[in-house]
């Protein structure tokens, strides 16, 4: 229950909604002009990660045009030097935001996630909710394969993981309180899993569904590579079980490569010596000799990623910030 003093900071609290944008010259004009028209938000910050086409100069215009009109919404820009990715961009959003406002909302601007579910949002982080989540109820957009590989990951990742649990369906789009946005702040590994960064830090979460619009321009810059990628990032940045299977699958070969040698020698005993068979042999080498070098990939990603934290470059660097007033 919300007592009257709460509910009057709740009021008047500051909104800020951050979005990264990489080449989206064809939607960014009609996502300001619908997240700037909703009354909840004061403060729009549009992280532009290396873009390449005129999406920096249709934001400076949008800036100018607020300016003039004396809007009571706020939007700043940030200019990123390069592409970085997605991660690094909404972590820029989010040093940004860091300590100045009450609540940040989390959103793609491609249109993709409706702004008008931000009103929702705002509503159940006021009713105590630290963290609000948009799940999709839908995947009418998407073809069947990444329907079902990316149904495949959130098994294997909920399998391989104790600690936390993702939800399918739940992306980038949230609401996060204050608190929320300084503790994802402070945790600064290169090979960032936001999905699972969110629910490891154990605030209260509510989840709220809607349906995901189809991309009205543009494409998407994520590949199957990149993908593919992305998953091995949360699986190997929240387990070490992949680690743990090779070292069991490793200890059954070594048991069952015993008996046989056992059972070699003791059939030489009996029958005499036998001259093996190539084909058996070639086989046996090429299956260790894969299991070896499947081991020695998993160790070296984990031995990979602990390199890049290790030096612990920024991950990013800033251009430029415009900031309208």
């Amino acid at each position: 229950m919300i007592n009257s003093f709460e509910d009057s900071r709740f009021k008047q609290a500051e909104i800020w909604v951050v979005a990264a944008c990489f080449n989206e010259e064809g939607v960014i004009p009609q996502f300001i002009e619908q997240v700037i028209a909703l009354p909840e938000v004061a403060r729009l910050v549009l992280v532009d990660d290396g873009s390449i086409d005129t999406t920096v100069d249709q934001v400076r215009a949008w800036q100018n045009r607020l300016v003039k009109s004396k809007s009571n919404v706020r939007l700043n820009l940030i200019e990123l030097t390069r592409n970085f990715g997605k991660e690094a961009a909404m972590l820029a959003g989010l040093d940004h935001a860091n300590g100045r406002c009450d609540a940040v909302v989390l959103i793609d601007s491609d249109l993709q996630h409706p702004p008008g579910l931000i009103i929702e949002m705002v509503d159940a982080w006021r009713q105590g909710a630290e963290i609000v989540t948009a799940v999709r109820d839908d995947r009418d957009q998407e073809s069947l394969f990444k329907v079902t590989t990316a149904s495949w990951f959130y098994k294997v990742f909920n399998r391989l993981v104790n600690s936390i649990q993702l939800k399918e369906g739940a992306g980038d789009f949230r609401l996060l309180s204050a608190p929320v946005v300084e503790a994802l702040t402070q945790m600064r590994e290169f090979s960032r899993f936001s999905k699972g960064l969110l629910p490891w830090t154990g605030f209260r979460s509510v989840e709220l569904n809607y349906s995901r619009a189809s991309r009205s321009s543009g494409r998407t810059s994520w590949s199957p590579l990149k993908l593919w990628s992305y998953a091995l990032d949360g699986i190997f940045s929240f387990s070490n079980l992949p680690l743990r299977i090779w070292t069991f699958l490793g200890v059954t070969v070594s048991a069952i490569s015993l008996f046989y040698a056992a059972l070699i020698v003791f059939r030489t005993a009996l029958n005499g010596v036998d001259v093996p068979g190539y084909a058996s042999l070639i086989v046996a080498i090429l299956f260790l000799g894969g299991i070896q070098l499947i081991g020695i990939g998993v160790l070296g990603d984990y031995i990979g990623r602990m390199y890049i934290d290790i030096k612990a470059r920024p991950h990013y660097f800033i251009r430029a910030i415009h900031e309208d007033d």
